[in-house]
């Protein structure tokens, strides 16, 4: 068979978009915050991952173009050439002191982090115990890491009765690495940290935890899970990764920790290596939203408060949801096209959700991810609230 030939069987995409609800690939005309055009008129955007509305923020967007305007649009190379400039190294240090930890490494993306990290530190014959719903990056790394020759184990969504009974079949003083989402980015739940951390000493395994979906919604100062439980980067968990492009409102992603581990990385990481430095406009965006959270940490507290009160609305109409205190909250539909039908309404009623099918969640838990902004006004949250009510009950998706 040609190699081409799945490629012209593929005919689901096709389907969708003849059936007016395919989800994916819209194009933002405009991006004003909680609002966005979407074919031609204004929208909530009740979709993003900009969880502090710094994307929008005058500070970040001129530290942008002043980043560019003094190293230029590119650092056009790799941080371990030419492409380390003062600001990569600045960031680094901030971020650090802002997590508590001796030292960071920024990288190009999020995803590339946790490929990078991943399969520098674990390595053959060494133990990777991985959790069945982390990031799709996380999979990536643990797909590279296993054809390196690791042994890499999965135990049940945040089911830490199943991450012990995985940890007794490894030998007790094989290096092993534990590596979860602290917030998953599907359903909002937060990883059972103390737990974790309390069998991470039983068994003597490290803990690295992906923060990409908590840093900047966790915590009074938002600096994560582990500042949720009263835990600390660095020594409770040693490894603490995160992503740029939500609560940062930019682009990269970050390693931190212990000093020698992150020069570890920093030497022998070839997606590290090999890829090009982040540009200097995301590293000052980043840089100015860092200095934001830090000055403003009641954009975190009005963050829980948008997500308590859109979570209990949701609830009140009737809705099937994930339970937490997120951001990102699932409403359960359980089925591919009702999934995709309802996101249309919404749309057409002026609210965009995301909508979410396998493989991003298994069969039968379709949802449609709601994920909040702190700089709503209250009318948006009201109009999200009340327009998933209206849309649930005219598909009757809700009782009437």
């Amino acid at each position: 068979m040609d190699l081409f030939e799945k490629c012209y069987q593929f005919s689901r995409a096709k389907e969708i978009i003849a059936a007016g609800v395919l989800p994916y690939f819209l194009t933002v005309q405009e991006n004003h915050g909680p609002l966005v055009k979407l074919e031609g008129r204004d929208v909530i955007m009740a979709g993003s991952n900009d969880y502090l509305g710094l994307s929008q923020h005058p500070e970040v967007i001129e530290a942008a173009c002043q980043a560019a305007k003094e190293f230029g649009s590119s650092c056009s190379g790799s941080r371990f050439l030419n492409g380390t400039t003062t600001l990569h190294t600045r960031l680094e240090e901030e971020l650090a002191d802002f997590l508590g930890t001796e030292a960071c490494l920024a990288f190009t993306t999020g995803y590339l982090t946790n490929q990078g990290v991943i399969q520098t530190l674990v390595q053959r014959n060494e133990y990777l115990i991985s959790d069945k719903e982390n990031h799709a990056s996380i999979v990536a790394g643990s797909l590279i890491a296993k054809a390196l020759g690791a042994n890499v184990l999965r135990y049940g969504t945040n089911d830490m009765a199943d991450l012990e009974a995985t940890l007794k079949t490894i030998p007790i003083d094989a290096p092993k690495l534990i590596v979860t989402d602290g917030v998953f980015s599907m359903t909002g739940r937060i990883v059972d940290l103390p737990k974790m951390v309390e069998l991470a000493r039983r068994y003597k395994a490290r803990v690295m935890i992906d923060e990409a979906h908590a840093v900047g919604v966790l915590g009074e100062d938002g600096q994560g899970t582990c500042a949720h439980f009263g835990l600390k980067n660095g020594s409770d968990v040693e490894l603490t990764m995160g992503t740029f492009s939500k609560s940062f409102a930019s682009l990269g992603g970050f390693i931190a920790g212990e000093r020698s581990v992150i020069d570890y990385i920093k030497f022998n990481s070839q997606a590290f290596r090999f890829s090009a430095s982040m540009s200097p406009a995301s590293v000052g965006a980043v840089r100015a939203s860092l200095r934001i959270i830090r000055r403003e940490p009641e954009r975190v507290a009005r963050l829980l408060e948008i997500s308590r009160q859109v979570r209990e609305g949701v609830k009140s109409h009737g809705f099937k949801i994930i339970e937490g205190i997120t951001p990102i909250i699932p409403i359960i539909i359980g089925d591919d096209m009702a999934t995709f039908g309802a996101w249309k309404r919404l749309l057409d009623n002026g609210v965009f959700v995301n909508a979410v099918i396998a493989p991003g969640v298994p069969q039968g838990q379709q949802l449609l991810r709601v994920s909040l902004i702190a700089t709503y006004k209250q009318e948006h949250v009201d109009k999200i609230v009340e327009m998933i009510g209206k849309v649930g009950k005219e598909l009757g998706l809700i009782g009437g």
